[in-house]
């Protein structure tokens, strides 16, 4: 009888010890789910949290950003990024959900471009276009990984001479850091040994409203920006640098994005709704407000800010129902993607700011997406 009493108690301290190492985190996300091997290199799920209580969660596949618990105007943490809650769904799905974007982010036509004389052909998996570094661009590697804090996290890659046809041996460094003024500041920096062209930035997927398995055309949406980038059939700049006033482009203010999305104007046509890139007023002063988005369910805000000359707004247009954290299926327009960067097809377009980078030079990127409530 002791001894069978003895062996109970010890199983039941076992238990209790295997449930203590399962970390409790706001978002309801398990670090283990996200603890693998992705080509050789270890994979892991990193927390970031700061004085109010928010919380983002990043794993070092692909640098992305799978939760973000923001306070609603009840007071409430709610996660406004979609994403799975596992490891192996990242690896499967080939999205870019939260996904850290390289070596170019957005499209390069036909994949191709011109550098110092020296051709260069890239992978075409766009409508025989080259989009965000092709399918196994930054948002398929594994990061290196240091936490230094509770509130930062860095990550670096060292993208090889001729990795998806890029020139160049290119080190990279992002670094989130989740701030005390309920911000998430990125920044983008890169070296490289041989000329090359470079446009970094993030995809993740916003929902606001708290409703993770709703669309966002209930959302509200601001854009400083006079002109936008217009493209053809396939989405590549045709170089033209329209005026937004008196078209459905006109974002200036405020506007539900639903009530311009599906109107006949021919580059919400093309688009299959809003996919394209806005030529902002800020003049890369990262302390003026480049965008702002609001959902009056929650009352939670995103303010955008940015050095970037460009912001590319993306409305879901071609997301088809997946399931993604906790079981919950993603529809079609279920989130919106606000890309920092600069302009799509920029190696090919000599009126668009440039994006080469040469040894010796220091490229630097910024972005802030910092959280509001909105009461």
């Amino acid at each position: 009888m002791k001894r069978m009493w003895m062996l109970s108690l010890m199983a039941i301290c076992l238990l209790l010890s295997c449930e203590e190492k399962v970390e409790k985190l706001v978002s309801g996300l398990e670090k283990g789910k996200f603890v693998s091997e992705v080509a050789g290199k270890p994979t892991a799920l990193y927390v970031l949290t700061n004085s109010n209580g928010m919380e983002v969660c990043i794993t070092n596949y692909g640098g992305r950003i799978v939760s973000i618990m923001a306070p609603d105007k009840f007071g409430a943490m709610t996660d406004v990024a979609l994403g799975y809650d596992n490891i192996s769904s990242y690896t499967s799905s080939g999205g870019n959900y939260g996904a850290l974007i390289g070596r170019y982010g957005n499209r390069i036509a036909n994949g191709l471009f011109t550098l110092d004389s020296v051709e260069y052909q890239l992978p075409k998996n766009n409508n025989g276009n080259c989009l965000h570094g092709g399918p196994n661009g930054f948002h398929t590697q594994v990061w290196d990984a240091v936490q230094p804090d509770n509130q930062t996290l860095q990550l670096a890659y060292l993208s090889k001479d001729g990795e998806a046809g890029f020139p160049g041996n290119l080190n990279v460094k992002v670094t989130y850091t989740l701030t005390d003024d309920n911000a998430l500041d990125i920044r983008y920096e890169a070296t490289t040994d041989k000329a090359t062209v470079v446009n970094l930035t993030n995809h993740c997927y916003f929902n606001l409203s708290g409703r993770p398995g709703s669309q966002i055309l209930d959302h509200q949406i601001m854009i400083n920006a006079d002109r936008y980038t217009e493209v053809n059939n396939v989405l590549i700049p045709t170089s033209a640098l329209p005026l937004v006033e008196g078209t459905p482009m006109d974002l200036r203010t405020l506007t539900v994005i639903g009530s311009k999305i599906n109107d006949p104007f021919e580059q919400l046509v093309l688009g299959k709704g809003f996919d394209h890139n806005w030529v902002l007023n800020t003049g890369g002063d990262i302390s003026q407000l480049a965008s702002k988005v609001v959902s009056t369910i929650s009352g939670i805000g995103l303010e955008v800010y940015t050095n970037e000359p460009g912001l590319q707004f993306y409305a879901g247009n071609a997301m088809t129902p997946d399931q993604g954290k906790f079981g919950v299926t993603y529809p079609h327009r279920g989130a919106l993607c606000l890309e920092t960067q600069h302009f799509p097809d920029s190696p090919n377009q000599p009126t668009f700011p440039g994006t080469v980078l040469r040894p010796g030079e220091n490229y630097l990127s910024h972005c802030i997406y910092k959280f509001t409530v909105e009461k």
